[in-house]
């Protein structure tokens, strides 16, 4: 299968545009039109075109995609499912390290290693499968892929509290991990639900209802960990919670997980729409539907395919480096704001690096709710990223300013780290619309409607694969920089800006699928081409 999609690749265009031309002129009145996700479409005016067809010289263009409105209800269901995944993950994550050493009767410092191997192994096994479930849901449908996945994880999740060694315990995060496909095939639904108008809204509901999972895992996790000794006025000489004190836990979170099942089950509805059912070599099964003109849909194209396609490449990699800098700072954080000032970081009690997390976490959400949707739309995806990319090293280095403040140990920087650091924080919080920007880029520049799973598949095998090392790599270099006291402590954060300098070149060379006025150049370019012929 041979993919081509730029716009500047004349000789792919002009024989996609006499293909679409002879597809036109056999079909009759009668002929269905084909459905398709007009935010994969509109990337490439060679696959719009041969969707919608050119029809008769002088016939107006099709109405935009932009007129289809969100559909709400749909679009809250997936949130609701995509809340899984990260809870799944983060709800080990408060009494991990205790179950390690319960369940391996290890020494205390043995168990760091064993924690962190089980909370990676998730990722690990993610980055593995993903491309399965990636194709699995291009060929067979998101729906069913999403299900059955909501299934897998409900059922692991609630097994993981009942382990009693740490062999056990490996197995069903593993197993967990297995079932990854709720994350690509929701991302795939959302953007087959969205239009370039409505997408900017749709993936910010999106990215935080993963973020209120990132803050509902935890919290799961420590409320109901060992509940026999946590609330022994309702829990204490209950057998069944002393042999398995981390059970609760797991099985709410499991819980949760089989209400997502039962909601997407019942109410989401399927967004491929498979003109004909392939056999196994791809051919049509349906000759009625292939006499009415319907063409049989292609054997979905493989990772290596995609790759080649123009354009995938420099989106894929700018995702993976906004990914990196998000998986780093989130690990480094918490231990930088607990480190003492004179050893580089701010000194914050557990109480003051809550409620900093709790400003960022609001931050982040008021960014991407209100502030996201209208800046794409009047600057276009690519303008964001580059307005992201411009902020971020300066949001990296500005961390090393504010430990000098208080560093100085005096009251007026101390009063002035106090009223400028929450000011900084929540504005530096906009460039977590990166995240959401690099994932409308890889909607947009995905070559057809049968290819965005398979795409975001591959995105999200490279972020597995990240999320499972970065936070090691960056933690260690903080503990050496801070330990060694390179750079007075701040090595990690030279670093890291070095690093956000990088996204701001790369951002330059995102191709012409997201920027602003691309759709409308498509158009303008199709409709010469119909008069020219």
């Amino acid at each position: 299968m041979v993919l081509s999609n730029s716009p500047n690749d004349n000789n792919s265009g002009k024989a996609d545009h006499d293909i679409s031309k002879r597809a036109s002129e056999e079909a009759s009145e009668t002929t269905p039109l084909l459905a398709a996700s007009p935010v994969a479409t509109t990337a490439d005016p060679n696959v719009a075109s041969a969707v919608a067809g050119e029809g008769e010289s002088h016939a107006p263009l099709a109405p935009k995609p932009e007129d289809k409105p969100l559909p709400k209800l749909q679009i809250f269901l997936l949130c609701y499912a995509r809340l899984i995944e990260p809870i799944a993950f983060f709800s080990i994550f408060p009494y991990i390290n205790q179950m390690v050493q319960r369940n391996g009767q290890l020494d205390e410092a043995d168990v760091g290693f064993y924690g962190g191997l089980i909370e990676s192994l998730f990722s690990l096994t993610q980055m593995v499968v993903m491309i399965f479930w990636g194709r699995a849901a291009d060929r067979w449908g998101r729906k069913p892929v999403l299900v059955s996945s909501l299934i897998g994880v409900s059922i692991s999740v609630s097994l993981f509290g009942l382990a009693q060694s740490i062999w056990q315990m490996i197995i069903l995060r593993c197993l967990a991990g297995v079932f990854a496909g709720t994350v690509v095939t929701i991302r795939t639904m959302v953007a087959e639900h969205s239009t370039p108008r409505t997408q900017a809204r749709s993936f910010s509901w999106f990215a935080f209802s993963g973020n209120v999972g990132i803050f509902v895992g935890p919290v799961i996790g420590g409320a109901l960990a060992d509940p026999a000794h946590q609330y022994p006025w309702a829990f204490s000489g209950v057998p069944f919670f002393e042999q398995y004190p981390y059970a609760l836990s797991s099985i709410v979170v499991g819980c949760i997980g089989a209400t997502a099942v039962v909601t997407s089950a019942v109410f989401i509805e399927e967004t491929l729409k498979k003109d004909t059912k392939l056999t196994p070599n791809g051919s049509s099964s349906s000759d009625t539907e292939a006499e009415a003109g319907a063409l049989p849909r292609p054997e979905p194209a493989s990772p290596l395919e995609l790759l080649k396609v123009p354009g995938v490449g420099i989106v894929l990699y700018n995702y993976g480096h906004a990914m990196v800098l998000g998986f780093a700072y989130t690990a480094i954080v918490p231990v930088f704001w607990y480190t003492s000032p004179k050893l580089g970081g701010f000194g914050f009690t557990p109480l003051q690096i809550s409620l900093f997390m709790g400003l960022t976490g609001v931050s982040q959400a008021l960014w991407l709710l209100l502030l996201f949707p209208p800046l794409q739309h009047r600057f276009g995806t690519n303008g964001v990223l580059r307005a992201c990319g411009i902020a971020y090293p300066f949001f990296m280095g500005i961390q090393a300013f504010l430990n000098l403040l208080l560093y100085q140990n005096t009251h007026a920087t101390t009063i002035v780290f106090w009223v400028v650091a929450p000011i900084l924080i929540a504005l530096g919080s906009g460039i977590s619309m990166a995240f959401t920007g690099v994932q409308l880029a890889l909607n947009d520049i995905s070559p057809s409607p049968a290819t965005l799973g398979t795409l975001n598949a591959l995105a999200l095998t490279v972020t597995s694969g990240l999320r499972a090392f970065c936070p090691v790599l960056f933690t260690s270099l903080f503990a050496v920089s801070v330990k060694k006291q390179l750079l007075w402590g701040y090595l990690v954060w030279l670093v890291l800006t070095i690093f956000a300098a990088g996204f701001t070149i790369s951002t330059r060379f995102l191709p012409a699928a997201s920027e602003k006025d691309y759709d409308r150049g498509v158009a303008e370019t199709r409709q010469e081409d119909e008069s020219d012929d």
